[in-house]
């Protein structure tokens, strides 16, 4: 069986905190470590600090919690979906709560980290909107992703974990499946991580904006 851990921790090249104007080469540098969905390296790098520094005053450490792998399953299970996420953004992604695969059901299995480029997640804390893919081939925009194509994710839903404090997401949850869902079932489906991002948030203790 294949187990696979994107973003396993090998080569992690730790951003330094915002600095001041550089050259284009070195921004250039900045943007490849970075490599997130985004169109200025400069604003990602001064949000990731921003993040960083938020993160530790709420003191969510960027480990397994077990609460939060319990939300992952109730996510999973509600949505029917073979994995389930809790996210934390810092210098990598974290997957602070995580349901994978039975291990005998011979499906990859999901790391605890993952770098930045991959997945859908870092999208949904650039729109700072949730991202309903019922079928990811039918977009052109994410049907191909390194992580995805690996697993062989068909189907995602996502959720962002707004701070009021910075008005930055601090989480993403998210479901994700190697089957597509049909559009009827979207709205059902959205309303699960929806209900996951104000559960992982009251257990996180961030205070979020009022709708």
């Amino acid at each position: 069986m294949m187990t696979f851990h994107p973003g396993h921790p090998t080569t992690p090249t730790p951003p330094a905190p915002p600095p001041a104007p550089a050259s284009a080469p070195a921004w250039r540098a900045v943007e490849r470590r970075l490599e997130v969905f985004t169109a200025d390296p400069r604003t990602e790098l001064t949000d990731m600090a921003t993040r960083l520094t938020r993160l530790r005053e709420l003191d969510i450490r960027l480990h397994d919690h077990e609460d939060l792998d319990a939300l992952a399953d109730t996510m999973s299970e509600r949505a029917g979906f073979r994995y389930a996420m809790v996210n934390a953004f810092g210098e990598e992604q974290t997957f602070i709560g995580l349901r994978n695969p039975p291990r005998e059901a011979g499906y990859p299995l999901v790391g605890r980290t993952m770098s930045r480029a991959h997945g859908y997640c870092p999208e949904v804390v650039q729109r700072r909107l949730g991202l309903p893919l019922p079928n990811v081939a039918a977009s052109p925009r994410y049907a191909s992703n390194h992580v995805c194509d690996a697993i062989g994710i068909q189907s995602y839903f996502g959720e962002p974990v707004i701070d009021a404090a910075t008005g930055l997401v601090l989480a993403t949850v998210c479901v994700i499946d190697t089957e597509p869902r049909t559009l009827d079932d979207a709205r059902r489906l959205q309303a699960i991580v929806k209900d996951g991002a104000r559960a992982a948030a009251d257990l996180l203790h961030i205070p979020t904006p009022l709708p």
